[in-house]
């Protein structure tokens, strides 16, 4: 009894881990946003970016770079020990670093500015330019209670482009940080299966070729058509020289039928026009001069 209850315990607590587990996966960002209608797939931006501005602070000069990744967790850099980077389940990592000639890089501080949670996520949309802001929070800084904590958050505006761009540092004023990006991303899609994309100006754009159905349509009749007229002449034509020995105007196939083709156009316009007489006559007060 005494050995079964601590085996219990021990299952039960790895019950729970695991079901932690998962929910926090489930929990993730996975780079899919939907937004007034549109759907933004952000994955083509996936993996680790870096961005970085720096300062002359004489004798020595203040960097601070900023390494994020927007569809899955920072792993963690090699050779740089634990205190000098940010811990697991971070999506941006700021590190401000002291740089003085002749002396080896002193890292100042280290933010989380952005975690993996999709709870602490929000976004809207831009309208001049046209695109999305992404906004992740963070948690505070410093953790510690007593030294007035400020709380983070990395922001992002993807711009509607139709090229993409490098991402570039924008600001960070001690709590916010803001990176500018150009992507089609920034676009979003209608989602509905159509395959319509908004233009960078906010119209939406048909897919290539879409226009030109018709046209080719109409186009592949005639081809068709002119093909068909092709091989029947030519087929008649050489089948009344072999069987027949024709030549000049009796090489064309059928050619009674063609002399009277002429003659029957002019009865059916004449049949038009006598049905369309009446009708006029009519409108002229209803009466017949005698």
């Amino acid at each position: 009894m005494t050995r079964t209850r601590p085996l219990r315990l021990l299952q039960g607590a790895a019950v729970a881990l695991l079901s932690a587990t998962a929910l926090a996966q489930d929990d993730a960002f996975d780079c899919h946003i939907t937004h007034d209608g549109l759907q933004y797939d952000l994955t083509t931006l996936a993996g680790v970016h870096l961005v970085k501005r720096d300062w002359e602070t004489p004798p020595s000069t203040m960097i601070e770079s900023v390494r994020f990744s927007l569809c899955s967790d920072l792993e963690p850099l090699e050779d740089v020990s634990d205190r000098d980077q940010c811990p697991s389940g971070t999506r941006a990592c700021l590190t401000k670093t002291n740089r003085k000639s002749d002396e080896d890089d002193r890292i100042m501080s280290v933010i989380q500015l952005a975690t993996s949670s999709a709870s602490n996520v929000q976004y809207s949309a831009l309208s001049s330019p046209k695109g999305l802001s992404v906004s992740f929070r963070g948690p505070s800084y410093p953790p510690s209670a007593d030294d007035d904590p400020t709380p983070q958050s990395f922001n992002l505006r993807l711009l509607c482009s139709p090229d993409s761009s490098e991402p570039s540092f924008y600001s960070y004023d001690g709590s916010e940080m803001w990176v500018e990006w150009s992507s089609p991303s920034g676009c979003g899609g209608a989602g509905d299966g159509s395959g319509d994309e908004p233009t960078p100006d906010g119209d939406m754009e048909k897919p290539k070729g879409s226009g030109k159905s018709v046209g080719s349509g109409v186009g592949y009749f005639f081809l068709l058509l002119f093909l068909a007229l092709a091989a029947y002449f030519g087929l008649g034509a050489y089948y009344n020289y072999s069987t027949y020995g024709a030549s000049g105007m009796d090489l064309i196939p059928h050619r009674d039928f063609w002399r009277e083709v002429p003659y029957m156009l002019s009865d059916v316009i004449a049949h038009l026009c006598s049905a369309v007489r009446p009708r006029q006559s009519a409108g002229r007060g209803g009466y017949i001069a005698v």
